[in-house]
């Protein structure tokens, strides 16, 4: 997720269109795009060494010092860390992530693997959390999240984002790859990328063991683990994603509200289906009366509707508050067999502020879901789609 601007798509899509690269995929106003990091470049040292056995130095100018951590509002999985004592001499993957982040989530478990794997080579993973709504300032949801995905490394709550501004980001996710003498080496904006960054990683752990004379260690053999705890993997082909990330709240919103009635900063509607009019794809439209907040919408009546025809595999939503709701895609109800949040009998009970897999089908293509929500308080913040 992030909320770049149209210039800087621009900009990134004309690099690619020069630079072949490692595929990565954002949403920036509205679009999936399959794309190249304009920092997705690293450059090996690879630990070389002259005839002599004298390691060969590089100008390391070129490259950017990591920023320490500083202003953190929870430390989760560790005691306080900088580049001055526990990071010192080790290589750092620095991870920008909000657990309700649907791109977060599915990078997850990648992060997992390489921690199971490279940890005790000289890797620390350090995921900081920045979140994006209110309620993912919460320490207890971020400590639940982090248990649910199986998170064994270091978790920062950057609640005032100090962090990411001292790194000058804006996306979810975010790697940054910083060698054992603390220089960014390379990054990767959103998801994918795996292999390429799982060298990176390897290099980097090689210049290390040259730089403090420790003897070879063969990292390409390393077998993955079998850590059951860790979230599930998923494939996502962005190419046939045909729907962009849509927001419920005023301030966050990129595309009006098929409703005639529309968004009306904090105030509380009564909204009503627009009569013999087409559901338009990628357009929210809504049923009862919302009360419209900065980052969400939030059902003021006693039942509510949310209608939504979209073009992909899956659909998700962020969602919190009170009460329960029911699904039918293309007029059948969703049961269990099609998502992971639904009770065999159709029903999603909302039991935390968190995102919502609403159906996941065989294959990718357009649909058209009703959510019929029962509960005065029912909170929904977006839209997101696999």
């Amino acid at each position: 997720m992030n909320r770049d601007n149209l210039s800087a798509l621009v900009m990134a899509i004309a690099v690619v269109s020069v630079i072949a690269g490692f595929a990565i995929y954002f949403n920036t106003q509205g679009s999936y795009i399959s794309s190249k990091s304009t920092s997705d470049k690293f450059i090996p040292i690879t630990g070389q060494i002259d005839e002599n056995g004298t390691l060969i130095n590089i100008d390391k100018s070129q490259f950017k010092k990591a920023k320490d951590f500083t202003k953190i509002s929870e430390y989760i999985n560790t005691k306080p860390i900088s580049f001055d004592d526990v990071l010192k001499d080790k290589v750092v993957l620095v991870d920008f992530w909000t657990y309700s982040c649907i791109n977060c989530i599915r990078t997850i478990p990648h992060l997992n693997e390489w921690y199971d794997k490279y940890s005790d080579k000289g890797l620390v993973i350090v995921g900081i959390h920045t979140p994006e709504f209110d309620f993912e300032k919460n320490s207890d949801n971020v400590k639940s999240a982090v248990q649910k995905f199986g998170i064994k490394y270091p978790v920062l709550q950057d609640n005032d984002k100090e962090i990411w501004n001292e790194y000058e980001n804006r996306y979810w996710p975010r790697k940054y790859l910083v060698d054992d003498e603390g220089y960014i080496r390379y990054d990767h904006i959103g998801e994918g990328a795996y292999q390429e960054t799982e060298k990176v990683i390897q290099a980097l752990l090689s210049e290390r063991a040259t730089h403090l004379g420790i003897k070879s260690i063969n990292l390409n053999n390393i077998q993955n683990s079998n850590n059951g705890s860790k979230f599930e993997y998923q494939d996502v082909n962005f190419s046939k994603i045909q729907s962009p990330e849509l927001y419920f709240g005023y301030e966050l919103a990129r595309t009006p509200l098929g409703n005639n009635e529309s968004f009306k900063p904090n105030q509380s509607v009564l909204y009503i289906l627009p009569e013999n009019t087409a559901i338009k794809p990628n357009i929210i439209y809504l049923e009862g009366r919302w009360k419209n907040n900065p980052d969400n919408m939030e059902l003021q009546s006693n039942n509510g509707n949310i209608i939504l025809k979209y073009n992909s595999k899956s659909v998700n939503i962020v969602a919190g508050g009170n009460g329960n709701f029911t699904v039918k895609q293309d007029r059948n109800l969703i049961k269990n067999d099609l998502s992971k949040d639904s009770s065999s009998d159709g029903k999603f009970l909302i039991d935390g502020q968190r995102l919502y897999n609403l159906v996941t089908n065989k294959e990718y293509g357009e649909h058209t879901i009703e959510i019929d929500v029962k509960g005065k308080g029912f909170q929904i913040y977006t839209f997101t789609f696999g």
